[in-house]
C-alpha cells in the first residue's frame, strides 16, 4: 500500500467511524433530505471552513477538521440519494446504510487513484484553502445543475461533483494530518 493509499484509508476510517456512530444515534434521518438540501449542508460546512480560514477566528469552537469530515459524509449521503433514488425505504438498517456507504467510498477511492495518476498527485502541493475553494466551486456547479433540473449540455452530472468534493475534503484532511495516528 502506497503512502497516499494509507493516508487516504486512515482519513476514510475516521469518516466511516463518525458515519457509523451517527447512524447508530440518529438512524438514516438524512434520507428525508432532497439532494439539493444535502448540497446546501455541504455548502454550509465549506463556507464555515472558508470563513475560519479567512478570519483566523473560530467562534463556534468546532474545528475545521470536523467540518471536512462532515463534507465527506454528506457527499456520500448525496451520492446515495442520487444513485439509489429508487430506494423506497426511508429508514435503512445500519447494515444497509454501511453497505451503501462502503460501495460509494470504494468508488471514490478508485476515482482518486485514477486522477492521482493522471494529475501526478498535484493536490500534495496545494494549500488547504485552495481545496476549500475547489469544494465551494463544485457546490456552485451542483447548485446550477440542480437549478437546471439536473440537465447538462456537456458537463458531468451532480454525482461526479460530489465525488470530487469528497476527494478534495480527504486531501485537505491528509494535509491536516487527520487519522495519521492509526
Amino acid at each position: 500500500m502506497s503512502k497516499v493509499d494509507k493516508e487516504y484509508t486512515n482519513v476514510i476510517n475516521v469518516c466511516r467511524d463518525v458515519f457509523y456512530k451517527k447512524t447508530k444515534d440518529y438512524g438514516t434521518a438524512w434520507r428525508i433530505l432532497r439532494p439539493s438540501s444535502l448540497t446546501d449542508q455541504i455548502f454550509i460546512k465549506a463556507q464555515r471552513i472558508r470563513t475560519v480560514q479567512e478570519t483566523g477566528q473560530n467562534k463556534v469552537g468546532e474545528n475545521i477538521e470536523d467540518e471536512f469530515i462532515a463534507i465527506i459524509n454528506y457527499c456520500v449521503m448525496s451520492i446515495i440519494q442520487v444513485r439509489e433514488s429508487d430506494l423506497n425505504e426511508f429508514e435503512l438498517s445500519l447494515e444497509d446504510a454501511m453497505l451503501y456507504y462502503e460501495k460509494y467510498l470504494k468508488e471514490a477511492s478508485e476515482l482518486m487513484l485514477k486522477k492521482n495518476h493522471d494529475y501526478g498527485q498535484a493536490w500534495k502541493d496545494m494549500r488547504v484553502s485552495s481545496l476549500t475553494d475547489l469544494i465551494l466551486q463544485k457546490i456552485y456547479r451542483v447548485k446550477q445543475i440542480e437549478n437546471n433540473n439536473g440537465e447538462t449540455i456537456i458537463s458531468e452530472g451532480v454525482d461526479a461533483n460530489y465525488f470530487d468534493m469528497l476527494n478534495y475534503a480527504v486531501f485537505a484532511l491528509i494535509h491536516l494530518n487527520v487519522g495519521q495516528n492509526n
